[in-house]
Formats: C-alpha cells, structure tokens, sequence
C-alpha cells in the first residue's frame, strides 16, 4: 500500500519527507518532484532497490539511472576526479539542468547497472529534492514512468503506471520542466557535448569549451572498456527526464545543504576532493549497499541494478 503526501502543506510535506527516508532506507521505492519532471528515486547503494527500480520501470542493467545529489560535496565524493572544467561548470550552472559523466570513484561499494566505470551526476534545482537529498544523500533517480511511456508530469501519471511498486508519492503539483538536461561528458582529455539541453552550448563554452565533435585523440576519450555512454542516443530524453525547465541562475534555498553520507567500500573512508582516501575502521557499506561489478560504477544513468535518474 502506497502513502501520497501534498507537499503543498507544510505538515504533509514534513510528514511526506520523512517517510520517504524511512522507505529509502529500508530500500523502497519513492517518487519525488525535481525541476523536471517526477522521478522515481531509491538508495543508490543498494542493489535490492535498484533491481527494484529498474523492474518498476520495466528496464534492464543495460541502462542505469544518474544519481541525483544535493551538494557539490556530495558530487566531488562518488567522482575519481573532478576537472577544473567540471568545476567551472558545476559552479556556473547547479542546481539546475546539466548532467555530468564522470569516472565512477572506485572506492565505493555501489552497483548502478551496466555503467562501465562511469557515473552521470546532476544536482536537482527544487526545494523539495533537495530537503530529500540532504536526509538519503545521492539517490539513484529515473523518470516515474514505465519504460516506453511519457514520464509523469503529475504524481497521479506516475500512481497510474508505477502503482504499489512505489511506497511514497510526494505530490508537489504539475512538473514546470520538459527541456532535457544538457549531458556534458567529462571522461575524457576535453568535455564533450553528449546531448543538447536546458543549458544552450554557447552558455557552455562561455564558462569551459565543450566540444560538439568527434574525440579530437586517440587519447582523448576512454576506452571500450572503461568508457561511458558513447553518443546522445544513450541518453532517451523521455525516460531521463532531467529536463531543466526555465531556471534563472537563482540561488539554491539557505536550508539544501545536503547530507553527503554515503558508503565506501570496506576499509576507505571519504576524504576531501584532492586528498588521498584515509583508512577508516573495517566497516561495512551498510544493508543492501551493492559492490560494483567488474570496476563498473554508474552512468549517465545510475548505479547497478538501478540506472537512470531525473
């Protein structure tokens, strides 16, 4: 039996956030409202929730949802490393519609499907994810919709075709959004363009050249082997849903500040972007926390068993 909150009333949306960590906790699943459209969002370090989300949706490992964070700490921690380009880029358009492939942190323990090595990042411009996101921190997030069909503009859309697969509906009226994210891949030696969106590639290269090409190098991109998503087609604008709508550079509210927990693999600890992993006690990531599989980490989708995200 699914719970449905109306986030327009203050004490349904108090009510509403805290069963939604609870579920994420206990690895359900949940719909949350993002400057987009509705996702449906779980524990990205759980391989039991993102199996479940990827069945809810009807997909398959081959493509994983992006993990949805709500601070750029947060971001810099599930990274192998963050350019000065990424940084600019961060700095320049977050929160809002810009998606980031980057080299997936090896330390952590996590499973977002089929990502070969490499996680898409996005950092929500809604006050409601982002309150989300600073009690779960970086949650695995796909359009709440089934595969195939229109991602879910209102949380009824989303009752309609996810039903009980869902333990919480948080309702914030009709999503405003409907332009994807701009996806910019940072993996290799200069950005590149994957796909065109909210953010217009002009806006891009004022801040960081992008390039819209071809790999200029060899060198220049990863391998088959450890390389992301290869062309825009990767990335299904419907079922991606991280459409930024007509956000003007405004501020992120005072209180979005967001909880960077997350699991490390056994024997790490996070450590400041920059610095070397510290050891930390021999801990375990936490229940249902899942291990990457063959070095794989997220994409532009999300983690292991569950992949895509708003």
């Amino acid at each position: 039996m699914s719970d449905r909150y109306d986030c327009s009333d203050p004490e349904q949306r108090a009510a509403g956030l805290k069963a939604a960590v609870e579920a994420v906790h206990r690895g359900e699943l949940i719909v949350l409202p993002t400057d987009t459209v509705y996702g449906i969002g779980a524990e990205a370090f759980s391989p039991a929730a993102i199996t479940s989300l990827l069945a809810a949706k009807q997909r398959g490992r081959d493509m994983p949802p992006p993990v949805l964070v709500g601070t750029v700490r947060a971001a810099t921690a599930l990274v192998e490393e963050l350019s000065d380009a990424g940084r600019d880029l961060i700095g320049e358009f977050w929160p809002g519609g810009l998606t980031l492939v980057c080299r997936a942190q090896r330390m952590l323990s996590w499973d977002l499907g089929d990502t070969r090595g490499t996680v898409a990042i996005r950092m929500p411009l809604h006050p409601v994810a982002l309150d989300l996101l600073k009690e779960t921190g970086p949650l695995a997030v796909s359009s709440a919709n089934v595969s195939g069909m229109p991602a879910a503009a209102t949380v009824d859309e989303a009752v309609d075709q996810l039903g009980d697969t869902v333990a919480v509906f948080l309702d914030d009226g009709p999503a405003t959004g409907g332009v994807p994210s701009t996806i910019v891949d940072l993996t290799g030696v200069i950005p590149k363009l994957l796909r065109a969106g909210a953010i217009p590639v002009d806006e891009l290269n004022a801040v960081s050249f992008v390039s819209t090409g071809p790999e200029p190098a060899e060198d220049a991109g990863p391998s088959e082997e450890t390389g992301t998503f290869e062309s825009a087609g990767d990335f299904e604008a419907a079922d991606d849903f991280e459409a930024a709508d007509d956000f003007e550079a405004a501020e992120p509210p005072e209180n979005v500040e967001v909880s960077d927990a997350y699991p490390m693999a056994p024997g790490t600890a996070p450590t400041a972007p920059g610095t070397a992993p510290a050891s930390a006690p021999d801990e375990s990531p936490g229940a249902g926390r899942p291990s990457a599989p063959g070095g794989d980490s997220a994409a532009d989708h999300a983690p292991g068993e569950r992949r895509e995200s708003p």
